[in-house]
């Protein structure tokens, strides 16, 4: 039985194999894993109320990784998040601070740094 207080990792990306590939490294590593193709799939699915660890990726079609994070904060969503991008800029990090994402990190993503975003506490 899983810990009530251990994060769920929900990850959106419209990339099959990266859902399928992080899906498989966390699950290995012991942690609970749910997969979205969208920021639309993930909007319209019932969540957890144990705490979630957002992977979102920002080049999604129709809705971008930082269009899903306004409407969760619009929504009073205040789940940790990392942005995952294949193109980091300096604009897109400023744009996702100003919007509470704990960490953008470039893909492919490295292990520890999402290790450790996902197992720090919450403040």
């Amino acid at each position: 039985m899983r810990d009530a207080m251990q994060p769920i990792v929900m990850v959106v990306d419209d990339d099959e194999a990266v859902r399928d590939s992080l899906q498989f490294l966390l699950e290995t590593a012991g942690f609970d894993v749910e997969t979205f193709a969208s920021a639309c799939q993930y909007l319209h699915a019932a969540h957890s109320e144990r705490p979630l660890r957002l992977l979102i990726d920002q080049h999604m079609p129709k809705v971008s990784g930082l269009d899903l994070l306004r409407r969760l904060r619009d929504m009073g969503d205040h789940s940790r998040v990392a942005l995952m991008t294949g193109s980091p800029s300096a604009e897109l990090t400023r744009m996702a601070m100003a919007l509470g994402v704990s960490e953008v990190m470039e893909k492919p993503l490295q292990h520890d740094a999402l290790f450790r975003f996902i197992q720090r506490p919450c403040v």
